[in-house]
Parts: C-alpha cells; sequence; structure tokens
C-alpha cells in the first residue's frame, strides 16, 4: 500500500525530490478504509514459495511501501517481526493507529535506501506499491537486504474490478463501471504507462534470479457496500488527480456512477453490499544462496 515513488531521491530525510502521493491526513484515512490488501489465499501463495526456498522459522518480513499497513498486519502473523516503511507521516500514523501487534513496527524511509542491515531480511513485499518506486534503485535494494534464499514479492491489482448483485444483470453493471474507469484514464500518471502488469513484467524479465514465478491473473472475490467500492475508486491516483485539477468535475462523476449502479440494482442505499471482483497480479522472485 504504497505512498510515494521514490525518483531521483536523496539520501538521508530530504524528500523533496520524491514523487508523492496519498500524503495527506484525509487522503491517509480514507486509504484505510477503503484500500484492499491481498487476500489470505494471495498471501499464502508468497508464503508457500517462501518456505520452498528456506523452510521455518520465517524471521523478518519487511513490507516497503506499506501505507497504512494493511497488508503488514497480515504478515505479522507469519513472522518474528515486520517491519513496515513509508515516506509519509500520515500514513505511518494510520498503519500505528490499528498495528495491536507487538512485533510490527514502523520506520518512515525512501524504498529505495532502507534502514536494514545486508542479508538481513526473509521476504520483502511491495503490496501495490512498486509502479512508484524508483524501480532499478529498488530491486539492487531488495537484492543488498535480502538473505540467501530469501524471497521478494511484488503484489498489485488492476483497476478494472468487476462488480455482480443479486438478479441483476452483471454485463450493465459493468458497463458503467467500464465507464468511470474511462472516464479516470486521462488522470493517469505519465509514470504508470498504459498498464502496470507491463511495469511488474518488465521487472520480472530484468530480475536475474534463476528461481521466480510470475503469475498476471488472478481473480478474487471481495464483499463490501457499494459505498465502499467507490471509495476505493476514488482513492486511486488517477481520481485523485481529477479531484484536485476539477474538483466539482470529480464529485459529479462519482455521484452519477452511484446513481447509476443503484439504478440498474434497484436499490436506494450506498450501503447495499455487492461482490467486487479484482485482477491481481504479482512476481516472486528467490534471491540465490551464491548471491
Amino acid at each position: 500500500m504504497q505512498t510515494y515513488a521514490g525518483l531521483a531521491v536523496e539520501r538521508g530525510d530530504h524528500l523533496a525530490m520524491a514523487y508523492r502521493l496519498y500524503e495527506g491526513k484525509e487522503h491517509a484515512s480514507s486509504y484505510w478504509k477503503y484500500r484492499i490488501s491481498p487476500s489470505d489465499h494471495l498471501i499464502q501463495k508468497v508464503l508457500n514459495f517462501l518456505e520452498k526456498q528456506m523452510g521455518h522459522p520465517f524471521e523478518l518480513a519487511v513490507d516497503v511501501g506499506c501505507g497504512s499497513g494493511q497488508g503488514t498486519l497480515q504478515l505479522a502473523k507469519h513472522f518474528s517481526s515486520v517491519v513496515g516503511t513509508d515516506v509519509s507521516p500520515a500514513q505511518l500514523e494510520m498503519a500505528l493507529q490499528h498495528a495491536k501487534e507487538p512485533n510490527i513496527t514502523y520506520r518512515r524511509c525512501v524504498a529505495e535506501e532502507l534502514p536494514l542491515a545486508d542479508s538481513s531480511v526473509d521476504l520483502m513485499t511491495a503490496m501495490s506499491a512498486f509502479h512508484w518506486f524508483d524501480r532499478p534503485r529498488f530491486l539492487q535494494e531488495a537484492h543488498r537486504v535480502l538473505k540467501p534464499s530469501g524471497c521478494l514479492a511484488l503484489l498489485n491489482y488492476t483497476i478494472d474490478m468487476q462488480l455482480s448483485y443479486p438478479d441483476c444483470c452483471s454485463h450493465a453493471l459493468n458497463q458503467v463501471c467500464k465507464e468511470f474507469y474511462a472516464a479516470l484514464l486521462p488522470y493517469r500518471s505519465g509514470h504508470l504507462g498504459a498498464s502496470s502488469i507491463e511495469i511488474y513484467r518488465e521487472a520480472f524479465e530484468s530480475i536475474s534470479y534463476p528461481d521466480k514465478e510470475w503469475q498476471e491473473c488472478v481473480w478474487v472475490e471481495r464483499p463490501m457496500p457499494l459505498c465502499s467500492y467507490m471509495g476505493l475508486v476514488e482513492s486511486f491516483s488517477s481520481y485523485q488527480a481529477l479531484l484536485r485539477d476539477d474538483p466539482q468535475k470529480a464529485t459529479a462523476l462519482s455521484q452519477d456512477i452511484r446513481q447509476r449502479l443503484m439504478s440498474i440494482m434497484r436499490v436506494t442505499s450506498v450501503e447495499t453490499e455487492v461482490v467486487v471482483a479484482v485482477k491481481y497480479f504479482y512476481l516472486l522472485a528467490c534471491k540465490p544462496e551464491e548471491a
């Protein structure tokens, strides 16, 4: 759950050169409330890959670009200690409010300069974060801090989520959703290119580790109120860019989409639960023993 992109970042706490998003307190609160984290099923795939490489016990996991800490919390039950890192004080403050597990700590730092010893980390994750990093520098840093046989896991999901609701035409629902995503496309960061999948695929191909795995399409269904689906889309960088550029247009767009979805569903409450299908993709890579 990352909140910045580290591009040409200077050393130390001076972050003026970083490409940074999602840092305000209001957005951090929205991020915690609406942003989704990988399912237990996906986390288990990561753990299975790690176990195959180095076995138990799992000692240290680092969740880079942790944002408000949803993914960090998922790791805590599997590792002796977990460190979440992010550049945003507001996001880390939100994460700390929900970090009840004693084995979680949070550190403020950029993704490309982690305050961790060489060869000290069993698992490094970045959940919906890697695309904002200075990617070559981050991959070098991951190589530095991972133990031999330690693993890197980069996970993300696409914006083209699909809705379903009982006794309702899914095609009609998702046509409205597609219009929502299309309206946001002009506000997508040029840094991301046409598709973030391409960013992750290129990273997969660039990693020289012999033991690695690429999965491009894993659908995960999540029940949530319609208002949470709207909040999720509104938390994306493209909607936030529209909101900054033209608040009235952004608000009108959301209101129109919400009303059209409710009309198709024949409901009057935004608290009505829908099922949201989310398309995940991920990259897993194991640092070789001899590295």
